[in-house]
Parts: C-alpha cells; structure tokens; sequence
C-alpha cells in the first residue's frame, strides 16, 4: 500500500479534532485510516512546537508558498 502524505495543515486538523473530544481517538484514526500512535506522535509534536513542528522537514513558510501558488493558480 503507498504511504499517505499529510500536510502540516491536515496533520493540525485531525490533532484538533482529537482533542476536541467529539469522536474516541479510536474511530478519529479510523476515519482518517492512521494508527492511534502515529495519532499521539502528531499530538506531541503539535502541542511542543506547534505547526511549524508538523511541517517536519518542510517548513511553514515553504508550505504556505506552495500554498499561495495553488490558490492562485486555481483563480487564473
């Protein structure tokens, strides 16, 4: 099976959402088809450094670029 590559943003969300409290951390890993430890890994990171520590080896301000480029490209 390929891997999934999650942006910085979707890693925050499903973080967020955990923490929320809406949905057990079980079924919010099942929706999103992640393990309960790559969850709590993504948890730490985000409450210790933020989003910038969920970019990993992309940082934000690359991440927000790209970002920009695509929504500039989707209104041309």
């Amino acid at each position: 099976m390929k891997r999934r590559k999650w942006t910085p943003e979707e890693k925050m969300n499903i973080v967020l959402a955990g923490l929320k409290g809406d949905v057990s951390i079980a079924e919010l890993c099942r929706q999103h088809n992640i393990s309960q430890t790559l969850y709590y890994r993504w948890k730490d990171t985000f409450l210790q450094r933020g989003l910038e520590g969920l970019a990993g080896k992309q940082s934000v301000s690359n991440y927000k670029r790209k970002q920009q480029n695509m929504s500039n490209l989707s209104v041309n």
